[in-house]
């Protein structure tokens, strides 16, 4: 960890390490710049797997140098990281191996998020997110959410023993996610609208009555999620892979990856620069819409998809997020909630699993691939962001739906009399 100060990506002023805004007098999220960091090289931390301090046992704060200065007995963490990266190309043996096949590649990497200890990668920036506010001695913390992001905060908030305030859009939320949030004791607001309108609204109350706000906003949430590329990087030996596919909704995560590929390559972890793909629903694209324009206006929809993790219309790191697609060469492509749910169904039967917003790195890859962006032997990671059980109705609807609709990988349950010999002969015909 070392000394740093908050830039603004957008207009370039820059504020103290000791301010507690979140924007820039401009508007935009501020991103944290460090000073002269120590070297630090690979064998550092290598050398800390297998560590018993919670610090080392994290895979955030294992690689703290490259993180904010925050005091060891501020940090919060359950641990979090240590996300497994599943290698499931066609060149793969067994089942991984059709993951692959469907994307059409040789080499192709899954980096599941949804391992997280609350069941996504929002605990990455969490850690960090709610450590700062300890040691900030902040008595309450609140979050706008889909769900992944109020499960995360209200379990740090009550390991840190913090008031937490979550606004959910009404009827927007998969239960999975509510679930948790109401179970870990946050005070849940279910707001009359949809998330922008309850992230508006988070923003605005927040400030009024100085509750420390920790949505992807917060350039301490960026900085945690930027641990998923420096563990995928030590993961792969810091060989870093060609391309790197990423979900994309409020945009936090493209924007951390992007800023964590680019410090990993000048502090000489990893030899080259991945170029990274941000992948967003059609029914969700502003971002997608922005790129096709050569991201010369920022744009908003009315958000509609399956993938409600990232069912947002309004997302706020938008400049950040250019920044990374213009520093690593990347593009953006979008995908239909058709083509999220068949690719998630293709990564369900590998025994891996994921909700449907993950599955859109999966779908763009296959995607990119049709159209000739990315080749048949180029190394490829795709980012996992939640886990499977964050979204169970999404997935019993995919494989129970009655309406007709022809779904190759729809596993529907089969109805049996309380007969032997006609179960028996029903289990044969798949012998």
């Amino acid at each position: 960890m070392t000394t740093y100060t908050f830039e603004c990506p957008g207009c370039g002023r820059r504020y103290p390490g000791t301010d507690t805004r979140n924007r820039c007098e401009c508007g935009e999220p501020l991103d944290i710049i460090y000073g002269k960091q120590p070297h630090v090289g690979r064998e550092t931390f290598d050398g800390r797997f297998g560590g018993r301090s919670a610090v080392e046992r994290s895979g955030v704060w294992r690689y703290r140098e490259m993180l904010p200065a925050i005091s060891e007995a501020s940090i919060v963490t359950r641990p979090e990281g240590n996300t497994g990266l599943y290698m499931v190309g066609a060149g793969e043996h067994g089942g991984f191996s059709g993951v692959g096949e469907y994307c059409a590649v040789e080499w192709l990497g899954l980096k599941h998020e949804g391992e997280n200890p609350t069941g996504s990668f929002k605990d990455r920036g969490m850690t960090v997110g709610v450590s700062r506010a300890v040691e900030m001695e902040s008595v309450a913390v609140a979050c706008a959410s889909t769900g992944n992001t109020s499960a995360s905060l209200a379990s740090y908030a009550a390991q840190a023993g913090i008031t937490c305030f979550v606004f959910i859009p009404e009827g927007n939320v998969a239960l999975g996610k509510l679930a948790q949030t109401l179970a870990y004791g946050a005070i849940t607001l279910q707001v009359r609208g949809d998330f922008d309108r309850a992230m508006a609204l988070v923003q605005q109350v927040s400030a009024e009555i100085g509750v420390y706000l920790l949505n992807s906003v917060n350039p301490f949430r960026i900085e945690g999620q930027k641990t998923i590329a420096y563990e995928m990087l030590q993961q792969l030996g810091w060989d870093a892979p060609d391309w790197v596919i990423v979900p994309a909704g409020n945009l936090g995560n493209i924007s951390a990856i992007g800023k964590a590929l680019v410090e990993a390559h000048a502090a000489g972890l990893t030899g080259k620069v991945p170029r990274l793909a941000a992948v967003q629903a059609a029914g969700a694209n502003p971002f997608y819409q922005g790129y096709a324009k050569g991201f010369t206006q920022r744009l908003e929809v009315a958000a509609d998809t399956v993938a409600t993790a990232i069912k947002i219309g309004a997302p706020v790191s938008w400049t950040r997020a250019v920044r990374s697609v213009r520093e690593t060469n990347g593009v953006v492509s979008q995908v239909t909630d058709q083509e999220i749910m068949e690719a998630k169904a293709v990564v369900d039967r590998a025994g891996i699993g994921c909700e449907p917003a993950s599955a859109a790195s999966v779908a763009g890859l296959r995607k990119l691939r049709e159209e000739g962006t990315i080749g048949a032997n180029e190394r490829v990671v795709c980012v996992l962001t939640g886990n499977l059980m964050k979204d169970p109705e999404a997935t019993v609807a995919y494989h129970m739906d009655d309406t007709g609709e022809v779904k190759s990988l729809a596993n529907r349950p089969e109805v049996v009399d309380d007969e032997p010999d006609e179960i028996r002969e029903m289990l044969a015909s798949y012998l």
